[in-house]
């Protein structure tokens, strides 16, 4: 099925490594230009390279997303470049483990900062373009403000804030036939997971364990999964979804882990 992305100007935060790479790789493969804006140039080249030399088209910006004047300098020069985004890919974000027992306010307002300020900031500045285009937003989520995972208040309020965020900002730019969806990731294989994996003592039977509990066969989503469902939401194919929280999780979340062993 032809997604008709071909030369559309999509912006992908974190998108040089895990799902955000994983996205803007999809993207590619549709003809799209992805521009990923991400704190580490090296990381991005790497990824900017190898679509060119495929045959596909990508650029990038260095900004350090917690920092609100690189986050506007980023899309200013995204704007500067191209005069248009058709789509933004909110992904860029990390769980830091700050809970509530042993954390502190400081922790607290930088692990927001890390994971959800910068969504609004990134979609703030991108919203002129966007309304030209009648552009897409979507924005990743993470299952833990469903769930409760403990010890991790910041990155758990944020994930709640992202989903809160993509109802309201449906609602916002509906007047501007702009799309807003999130897509919410539980536990999906990436570099980052296996190397937090690799540090518990068994590593092999921990992931059996927690595969062992993902309904829809016994194993982690794809970071392609995620990337499909992305594309899909950001195409025209998805003209008339808005303000929908899409879980690719195999059910993790909703179904009953009892069937997890059916």
């Amino acid at each position: 099925m032809d997604l008709n992305l071909r030369d559309k100007v999509i912006v992908v935060t974190g998108g040089a490594r895990g799902i955000g790479e994983g996205i803007v790789r999809a993207l590619a493969a549709e003809g799209a230009t992805s521009v990923i804006i991400g704190r580490n140039a090296d990381d991005n080249q790497k990824v900017v390279d190898e679509i060119i030399a495929a045959g596909g088209k990508a650029s990038h910006e260095v900004a350090e997303l917690t920092r609100p004047e690189e986050c506007e300098q980023a899309v200013k020069a995204i704007a500067q470049k191209y005069r248009r985004i058709d789509g933004l890919v909110n992904n860029a974000g990390v769980n830091d483990g700050i809970g509530l027992e042993h954390g502190n306010y400081d922790d607290f307002m930088a692990s927001l900062h890390k994971n959800m300020v910068h969504y609004y900031l990134i979609a703030h500045h991108a919203l002129p373009l966007l309304k030209e285009s009648k552009g897409v937003i979507v924005n990743i989520s993470s299952k833990v403000a469903d769930t409760g995972q403990g010890n991790t208040s910041g990155y758990a309020a944020a994930n709640g804030g992202r989903n809160a965020l993509t109802r309201e900002w449906a609602v916002e730019l509906l007047k501007y036939g702009i799309r807003v969806n999130a897509v919410v990731v539980a536990e999906c294989w990436t570099s980052l997971y296996e190397n937090w994996i690799n540090t518990l003592p068994d590593p092999i039977a921990k992931r059996k364990e927690i595969e062992a509990t993902i309904p829809l066969g016994q194993r982690m989503t794809t970071v392609e999964e995620i990337a499909s469902t992305a594309i899909f939401l950001l195409s025209g194919r998805s003209s008339h979804t808005t303000g929908q929280i899409i879980y690719v999780d195999g059910g993790y979340v909703h179904l009953d882990r009892a069937l997890a062993g059916a």
